[in-house]
């Protein structure tokens, strides 16, 4: 069995690493430290702080290669603190010790590791998608620099997905390619093992959009079915509202009730409506008061509640801009992941994070936009 394809690309030196210039460039903190190695014998313990596939593992490697260190690989998802002292008690040197999701090791065993950092018998480089200001213990921390790795750009991806591409002997046209980087929400982990699977079930050398959607394997969420006269009728009931037919709705919750449909079921029916259609914030109260007097009361009484509150719905101002707005945001949110959050509005609640320019330039009550910069701009509510 052939290694998996992110294996495969991984990079064995800095040369060959993309992203994350800040560390690696000529600037960067990392490439300085390898440089003066040889010189002053000196390499700090270090915590990554970034997101998924970002490249924290490889630069471990990568780090310890160049050191000519031993490398001991450990998940604190399933590593015990006695697996990780065993190793070191019967290496021959200084290892490095990688550790992924430390932040997932608790209070003593990272204590532990506190005397083999203190007294360098290791260089221990701890990775975590978490804060380390929350997750890593105070002590710990002082005796570690952290690295922030940010999520890989598009281009980054490019170079990498690219590299795949020959490698694989596969095409991609432009639109499969903007699919796939979108897709990949900056996880250089994720578009590789997309495009190996994708690759695996076509013949032809150019990878299609149905092809990586396949590969992604994205649900299509659906709930309770019970045939297709239960769909027809409740979302008659909800466009029935929605068209202020107050007598077709009143029609249609009958036959759901005659047909023993479960009255909350249709009270959460209500509460969504109220918010996703209704211009009145009350109209959200009055549904919840529908559903909490089915809670206590039950059937038979509670059909004069959902009857009720399907009059007031039904006959209420209709406005989906605060549905639309969100349901806008939620597609771009979709399209484009996890975008950085602006430095000055993330809140400086520990050193670490000031030092790094959380809350610099941060003015309350100042006009500009809070979105992620590639979003700036963005109008999705739109006001009267």
């Amino acid at each position: 069995m052939t290694q998996p394809l992110p294996e495969l690309l991984r990079p064995k030196t800095l040369k060959d690493f993309v992203g994350q210039e800040n560390l690696v460039g000529p600037n960067g903190i990392i490439k300085k430290l390898l440089i003066n190695w040889s010189t002053n014998n000196y390499f700090p313990s270090l915590i990554f702080w970034g997101p998924p596939g970002s490249g924290k593992t490889t630069l471990a490697r990568i780090i310890a290669n160049t050191l000519k260190r031993e490398f001991f690989e450990f998940s604190a998802v399933n590593t015990k603190i006695t697996d990780i002292q065993k190793v070191i008690s019967e290496s021959k040197a200084f290892p490095v010790v990688f550790l992924d999701e430390i932040h997932r090791f608790n209070k003593a065993q990272q204590d532990k590791l506190l005397p083999y950092v203190e007294k360098g018998n290791i260089i221990l480089i701890g990775a975590t998608t978490e804060n380390p200001s929350f997750e890593v213990i105070p002590p710990l921390l002082s005796r570690s620099r952290v690295l922030i790795l940010n999520q890989l750009s598009q281009k980054d991806l490019t170079k990498i997905l690219n590299k795949a591409l020959k490698h694989l002997k596969k095409k991609l046209n432009k639109e499969s390619l903007e699919f796939l980087l979108e897709a990949s929400n900056g996880d250089a982990r994720v578009m590789l093992n997309v495009l190996e699977i994708a690759s695996n079930l076509v013949k032809t050398p150019t990878i299609k959009i149905p092809d990586l959607e396949t590969a992604l394997q994205r649900r299509q969420y659906t709930f309770d079915k019970r045939g297709e006269d239960f769909y027809n009728v409740i979302s008659s009931y909800i466009k029935s509202m929605r068209a202020s037919d107050v007598d077709a709705a009143l029609y249609y919750l009958a036959r759901m009730v005659a047909a023993g449909q479960d009255p909350l079921y249709i009270a959460r029916r209500m509460v969504v409506f109220a918010s996703e259609d209704v211009a009145s914030p009350t109209a959200l109260v009055v549904a919840n008061a529908v559903f909490q007097a089915c809670q206590q009361i039950g059937l038979p009484e509670c059909q004069e509640n959902l009857a009720a509150g399907t009059v007031y719905l039904s006959l209420a101002k209709k406005d989906r801009s605060a549905y639309n707005a969100y349901m806008e945001a939620l597609s771009d949110v979709n399209k484009y992941g996890n975008l950085p959050v602006p430095l000055k509005i993330r809140n400086p609640v520990t050193k670490l994070m000031e030092e790094v320019g959380y809350g610099k330039g941060y003015q309350k009550y100042d006009k500009t936009s809070y979105l992620p910069e590639k979003l700036r701009g963005k109008e999705y509510f739109k006001r009267n």
